[in-house]
C-alpha cells in the first residue's frame, strides 16, 4: 500500500544509528511546521521498549505544546508497539508476533488523508530489520516517503551518514535533507568537519545539500528555534 497522490506529504525520519536524536529532531521539526501553520502530525512507525504507549510520541507532543491527538487514540500514530528494547524483528519475535507492515502503511495513509504533513519516525537506523525480508529503508522506499536523515558530529558519524545516504540512493529514495544533531560525544572540530563533509557529499550524491543543525536541547530549558525551511520547502 502506498500513500495516495491526494494525501498529505509524508516524510520518513530515520537515523544513522540509535541514540542520535531522531525523536528530538522529529519533535522540533513538527513544532517548526506547526508554528508556520501546517497541519502536521508525527507517527512512530515501530516502537520497541514500551508497553501500551509510545514514549517517543509523548516527547513529540510535549515539544509541540500539544496534548494527545485523535489519531493517537485510534492507534494510528503508533501502529506497532513491542515490549523488548531491540530491533523490531527481535522484539516482535519474542512476543510470538511479526511486524505488520500492512498495518503500518494503512495507519500512515489514514493520517496523510487527514493531515497536511506526516512525519514518520523510524526505529534505529535505516537498515534495521522489520521482518526477515524487509529493512526499514526498503519499506520506506516502497512507500515513496522522502528521507530526513538524522546524524550528529561524533567520531564515526561521517562513515555511517554516507553509507546511509548511499543506501537511500540505491533504492531511489528522495532525500529531503539531513538533520545534524548536537551530541554529547562530539568535539567542536569533528562536529564542524562532519557538518561540512555531509553537505558536500549530499551534493556529490545528487541530493539537495540541505543540512539543518540542531543545538543542544536541555531538559527544562526553552526549546531552541530551529529553521527547517531547507528540508521542508
Amino acid at each position: 500500500m502506498t500513500v495516495s497522490d491526494k494525501s498529505g506529504r509524508v516524510y520518513f525520519v530515520s537515523g544513522i544509528d540509535t541514540d542520535v536524536g531522531k525523536t528530538i529532531a522529529t519533535g522540533l521539526a513538527a513544532r517548526f511546521l506547526a508554528c508556520r501553520g501546517a497541519d502536521v502530525i508525527t507517527v512512530k512507525m515501530v516502537q520497541t521498549g514500551c508497553d501500551g504507549f509510545s514514549e517517543d510520541l509523548e516527547v513529540h507532543r510535549s515539544m509541540c505544546g500539544a496534548g494527545p491527538q485523535p489519531e493517537d487514540a485510534e492507534g494510528l500514530t503508533a501502529p506497532q508497539i513491542f515490549k523488548y528494547p531491540s530491533s523490531p524483528l527481535l522484539a516482535a519475535r519474542l512476543e510470538g508476533r511479526a511486524v505488520d507492515l500492512g498495518r503500518i502503511a494503512s495507519a500512515v495513509s489514514q493520517c496523510a488523508r487527514r493531515r497536511e504533513i506526516v512525519l514518520v519516525e523510524g526505529a534505529g537506523g535505516l537498515d534495521v530489520p522489520l521482518t526477515e525480508d524487509t529493512l526499514a529503508v526498503d519499506f520506506a522506499a516502497a512507500q515513496g516517503w522522502p528521507l530526513v536523515l538524522v546524524t550528529c558530529g561524533r567520531l564515526g558519524s561521517i562513515n555511517h551518514t554516507l553509507l546511509s545516504l548511499e543506501a537511500a540512493r540505491a533504492r531511489g529514495m528522495r532525500v529531503a535533507g539531513v538533520v545534524h544533531n548536537w551530541h554529547r560525544a562530539a568535539t567542536p572540530l569533528i562536529d564542524e568537519d562532519s557538518f561540512r563533509t555531509v553537505r558536500c557529499h549530499l551534493e556529490r550524491l545528487g541530493f539537495a545539500p540541505a543540512v539543518v543543525r540542531i543545538p543542544r536541547v536541555v531538559p527544562g530549558e526553552p526549546l531552541p528555534e530551529v529553521d527547517f525551511t531547507e528540508i521542508f520547502k
